[in-house]
């Protein structure tokens, strides 16, 4: 029982700290490619702008997801007990249903959402519990 909880827990942490880098990515991106005249609040506004938009205005919100998904899924390795690397692909199959979400309510350009869904999450939580199964004493599992 204390092995599936800690597995909850390294889901529900990896998670919440891969969701907090998403987000504060996006708000940089804001910041630094800011959309002109609309309301960044509504999602009826940026329904309509974001298909307009040209590759640069992405070029965050893909960092986003990446990065997200990867520090998500190499927290969530490094604390699991058991079954690392499936906990990590959770956090990867997590933040692909997000991001299914994301481009269902504000559809991009194609191109992007083709990229985004087949590079930002599922290979991005691989590398992350790829990555944080070094210098560990269970590799791989």
């Amino acid at each position: 029982m204390k092995r599936i909880l800690k597995n909850i827990f390294a889901v529900i942490v990896g998670w919440i700290f891969g969701s907090f880098l998403n987000m504060g990515l996006v708000e940089l991106g804001n910041l630094v490619f800011p959309i002109k005249g609309i309301n960044m609040n509504s999602m009826e506004e940026l329904a309509i702008v974001i298909p307009t938009l040209n590759a640069t205005y992405f070029i965050f919100p893909f960092l986003a997801h990446a990065l997200g998904t990867f520090l998500g899924a190499f927290i969530a390795w490094k604390i699991a007990s058991s079954h690392k690397m499936r906990i990590a692909m959770t956090i990867g199959g997590l933040f692909l249903l997000g991001g299914i979400a994301v481009n269902y309510l504000l559809p991009g350009p194609k191109w992007f959402t083709i990229l985004d869904l087949i590079l930002s999450y599922l290979p991005m939580a691989y590398f992350g519990g790829f990555l944080a199964s070094f210098n560990s004493k269970t590799v791989m599992k």
